[in-house]
């Protein structure tokens, strides 16, 4: 059981985000946390918006700080929320983030999540995308939510799994943990097929 097999490497997250070090133990999975570590989440014009948070993870990965163990696996996300080919990510204060949900609502947009899988010798980067649709919000559902969970650690100023996604979502085409921040069922295939290429 892939399980079993991935108890012979060290999974390391390079991430402080709470909704990926929850998802990540939901699936089963032994990891650490690496400690947080500057980068420069810039990317090149060339980069198409729906491609950023492929290279972004690829950027994390590359500027992990510490030298690799032959069984370490780091793993490095990026997630982006993009309506009308704007890229949402996380708002700066409280004006943007009602901003940005003003934008989404009533409208259906794209979250994209960048995933990187590095050992010594390997690297593996996939992407998924998943669409969300939100109701019409009112202006004070808005101002609610903004106020009472403060997201401004969340890419498109939500996240779904809060009240803001119970009430004001209408349907969701693709994963709905992908929109968390972590598209599970993708990323636990990819490591099946990751620890292959990595001789320990």
């Amino acid at each position: 059981m892939l399980l079993d097999d991935l108890k012979k490497f060290n999974i390391i997250l390079a991430s402080q985000s709470p909704r990926r070090k929850e998802l990540l133990s939901q699936m089963g999975l032994e990891f650490t946390v690496a400690d947080n570590y500057d980068v420069d989440e810039k990317c090149p014009e060339q980069v198409l918006v729906e491609e950023s948070p492929w290279f972004i993870s690829k950027l994390k990965s590359e500027n992990y700080p510490l030298p690799l163990a032959d069984n370490d696996i780091i793993i490095t996300a990026d997630t982006l929320v993009i309506w009308s080919n704007n890229a949402f990510g996380k708002p700066n204060d409280r004006k943007e983030a009602i901003d940005m949900l003003s934008l989404l609502s009533g409208n259906t947009h794209k979250v994209i999540t960048g995933v990187t899988l590095k050992s010594q010798n390997h690297v593996q980067s996939f992407s998924e995308l998943s669409e969300v649709s939100f109701r019409s919000l009112k202006e004070e559902e808005i101002i609610h939510y903004v106020d009472t969970y403060k997201p401004y650690d969340k890419a498109g100023a939500y996240a779904i799994q809060e009240w803001i996604g119970m009430v004001g979502i209408d349907n969701i085409n693709g994963s709905y943990y992908n929109i968390m921040g972590l598209p599970t069922e993708t990323l636990f295939r990819q490591l099946s097929l990751f620890i292959t290429k990595v001789a320990i």
